[in-house]
């Protein structure tokens, strides 16, 4: 049976092949037909490089694709328009436009769309991407996700500008488990009532949370000054965990700091707003899309508003301790058994009892009223301090 051979094989091949034969019939003059039956070949094939040959010469024997030149039913080549068009409109947005991104936002439109891997390949012949294979593959990281929404909320202040070049700053607030934004606030300083006010403010749409992580700012924490920030005292009568990344490890609230870089992202697309009112409205549209429109990659590929919404909500869980009128800070009991406090720029030392010796306490002051509690609300004295004993025994 005679053999039709392709065009595009080398080395040994039947391109080679082909050539001897052609060049064979040249030169002896013996019939196509006979070349053909007696090496297996097909006939029509011979005679198409005959053809190529006295057409081309010699260059018309060199290997040849068979792919073809156009493939209308190719399905990146049905929407390949379609998908420059999305990548320039998502960029000039301001948006994410990866593969990935395109791809979400094709399958609203259509029932049957390219793979992610085919519209990547897409962007990359028409010169959008640039493959990196030296990046580290995502599989190799180690995160922690929180497992229910409002479960942990990760909040942060970044630093902005407006068009007359004055700084502002943007408080930012999103559910570690969903990525979801609940508040995202400008001000032009933050204070420790703003960041109070946001978190009753997000916490009225969104319920509250069952701890709440941010870094070391003074607004947030006030372990250096020896005491607790306002923040810290309203989680505390509201039974949220307040915890805090290690100093100088900002990766530990890596997920607010990557929510910074797309913000300013989007930002950095919109005009450049004259008033703190302007920015507040572009933050809010950015919000709007990012938790309702945009698929994040870390929630396979969901909206932050479907992944919240999946599984059921955590809540606060810790004793509420009533913190009004108090003056908070956090203490451990030394080996002896007590704790030293101040009062009126003197130093006193409050017996607790040895079976507390390095245990973590909470202290609450209102003048000379002094209550002393476990962490877990639990109490272990209240008491006025009398302020002419340097040693304020237990009774």
């Amino acid at each position: 049976m005679c053999q039709d051979i392709g065009d595009t094989e080398v080395g040994g091949s039947p391109v080679d092949k082909g050539r001897f034969l052609i060049e064979m019939h040249l030169r002896t003059g013996r019939p196509i037909a006979e070349l053909a039956r007696t090496h297996g070949v097909s006939r029509s094939w011979l005679y198409r490089l005959l053809a190529r040959y006295r057409a081309e010469g010699e260059s018309g024997l060199d290997p040849r694709s068979k792919r073809p030149q156009r493939s209308p039913n190719r399905i990146a080549d049905l929407y390949e328009d379609e998908i420059v068009a999305l990548r320039k409109e998502l960029l000039d947005g301001g948006f994410d436009a990866g593969a990935a991104t395109i791809h979400f936002h094709l399958a609203k439109r259509h029932a049957v769309v390219p793979s992610v891997p085919t519209i990547w390949r897409v962007l990359r012949a028409r010169g959008f991407v640039t493959p990196q294979p030296h990046k580290r593959p995502r599989s190799s990281f180690v995160r922690f996700v929180a497992e229910f929404p409002n479960e942990c909320w990760q909040t942060d202040v970044t630093h902005m500008t407006l068009a007359d070049g004055s700084a502002v700053e943007v408080m930012n607030v999103i559910d570690d488990h969903s990525r979801l934004c609940v508040a995202a606030r400008v001000f032009v300083t933050t204070r420790s009532a703003d960041v109070v006010r946001t978190l009753h403010n997000a916490a009225a749409q969104w319920g509250y949370p069952a701890s709440v992580l941010s870094d070391n700012g003074s607004i947030f924490s006030a372990s250096s000054r020896g005491g607790d920030a306002a923040m810290e005292t309203e989680l505390l009568s509201l039974g949220i965990e307040s915890k805090h990344s290690r100093p100088y490890h900002p990766e530990t609230c890596g997920k607010i700091e990557r929510f910074h870089q797309t913000m300013k992202k989007y930002i950095a697309k919109q005009d450049p707003a004259a008033t703190k009112k302007q920015l507040q409205g572009q933050l809010d549209r950015f919000v709007a899309y990012y938790n309702t429109v945009r698929p994040h990659r870390s929630v396979d590929r969901r909206t932050p508003l479907e992944a919240f919404e999946a599984r059921g909500k955590a809540y606060p869980r810790g004793p509420k301790v009533d913190c009004g009128g108090y003056r908070v800070r956090r203490d451990k009991v030394d080996k002896s058994g007590t704790v030293t406090i101040r009062y009126q720029g003197r130093m006193h030392h409050v017996g607790v009892g040895r079976r507390f010796a390095g245990q973590r306490v909470l202290v609450l002051m209102a003048g000379r009223d002094v209550r002393m509690l476990t962490p877990d609300g639990h109490p272990l004295r209240h008491f006025t301090l009398d302020p002419a004993r340097d040693y304020q025994r237990q009774p």
